[in-house]
């Protein structure tokens, strides 16, 4: 149980961090990404290529994110001087492209080239061996501290909207709402919080190497989440936002929007690229399949759901996901006598229909803001 609650644990942040990039991409400059996965796939493949050439671990993830930031630089220069729709369709492109090149071409993977259709493997993985009991230690502490940050982070959250209840009378109906919404969020995600701290002390201390990785992975989400915060929140996250609303504002009022959504685009391909680092290390071996378009539609899926625009509503699109996922694979079978491979299309079924219902009850996702809301357009 503890294995798997700590696999649990790192899909969930992998792809949270993941949704992030596309958060800032559609939820606060508007921009149409439904390749998103192409950035992943660099930034896995870069960070990988170059391991295996003997360049540390944490250089390789920088470049593979410089390189996602530049494949960004490239699909917006080529689109986001037209339609919002002509970037959909680039980027959809680019990510099979993408995949397809690398799966027909030959890799430098160590000092031999191989087809990539072969996959790479045997490559190195942040601390795969055991370390000493001091460090152990220290690893544990680590945790310890992020978890106690992310305990009083909930509770701020959950605190300000009590105190605006109680202070602004003339709307006072609606930040009800709000408050119970959030303080049933922020108990979901203590208890999940709550739960990846114990696992993750037992795995740290009987030493897994999946615990060390998610404790990297954790501090990895945690400090572009608190960037990501201050970022949306400073008059550059606010002109992004007016882009995403109406673009001919900002240009009245003499800002550049070109080079605004092109930093939006770099930035949210930077955070894909670490996310396919991540991802690279926590598979093992990776193979052109991986990268399938159908993650770029999950991810999609978790930023809708946790509602576009809000980052806290990211990580729990991608908790839900991730929870739903998990307990499908083990109710379902007990419940429905269904072969695998229907059973598979059950589930995506079922989560269809819990999308279309909250289309319908709330479109801005559980914890977006209506007056936000961008998929009206």
């Amino acid at each position: 149980m503890v294995d798997y609650l700590i696999f649990l644990a790192i899909s969930t942040a992998l792809f949270a961090l993941f949704a992030l990039g596309l958060n800032l991409q559609w939820g606060f400059t508007g921009l149409i990404n439904f390749g998103h996965i192409a950035f992943m796939t660099l930034g896995a493949y870069t960070t990988v290529l170059l391991s295996l050439k003997g360049v540390p671990l944490l250089i390789s993830a920088v470049a593979g994110a410089i390189v996602a930031a530049l494949l960004g630089l490239v699909i917006g220069f080529a689109t986001l001087r037209l339609r919002e729709d002509y970037l959909s369709i680039v980027t959809i492109g680019t990510g099979e492209l993408i995949r397809l090149v690398v799966n027909n071409q030959e890799l430098p993977v160590g000092d031999t080239w191989i087809s990539g259709a072969f996959g790479v493997q045997s490559y190195p993985i942040p601390l795969s061996t055991e370390p000493n009991l001091f460090v152990r230690l220290v690893m544990i502490g680590l945790l310890t501290l992020l978890t106690a940050v992310a305990f009083f982070t909930l509770w701020r959250w959950i605190r300000i909207t009590q105190i605006s209840r109680t202070t602004d009378l003339g709307k006072r109906t609606t930040s009800k709402q709000e408050f119970i919404s959030r303080l049933g969020v922020g108990i979901l995600l203590a208890a999940l919080a709550a739960a990846i701290y114990i696992s993750g002390v037992i795995g740290l201390y009987n030493y897994n190497p999946k615990a060390g990785l998610m404790l990297v992975l954790l501090l990895v989400l945690a400090l572009v989440y608190w960037r990501l915060e201050i970022l949306v929140r400073s008059p550059w996250g606010r002109i992004l936002k007016a882009i995403r609303e109406d673009e001919e504002i900002p240009k009245a009022l003499g800002k550049n929007v070109f080079w605004y959504k092109l930093q939006s685009l770099m930035l949210g391909g930077a955070i894909a690229g670490i996310a396919g680092a991540f991802f690279a290390w926590q598979l093992g071996a990776i193979y052109p399949d991986n990268f399938q378009p159908q993650i770029t539609f999950d991810t999609w899926i978790m930023v809708i759901l946790g509602g576009s625009g809000n980052n806290v509503g990211t990580i729990l699109g991608a908790v839900i996901f991730f929870a739903y996922d998990a307990l499908t694979r083990e109710v379902l079978p007990r419940i429905v006598t269904l072969d695998e491979a229907r059973l598979g299309a059950f589930r995506i079924m079922v989560i269809g229909l819990i999308l279309m219902v909250l289309m319908i009850w709330r479109p801005q996702g559980i914890l977006g803001k209506k007056e936000e809301l961008t998929l009206g357009k």
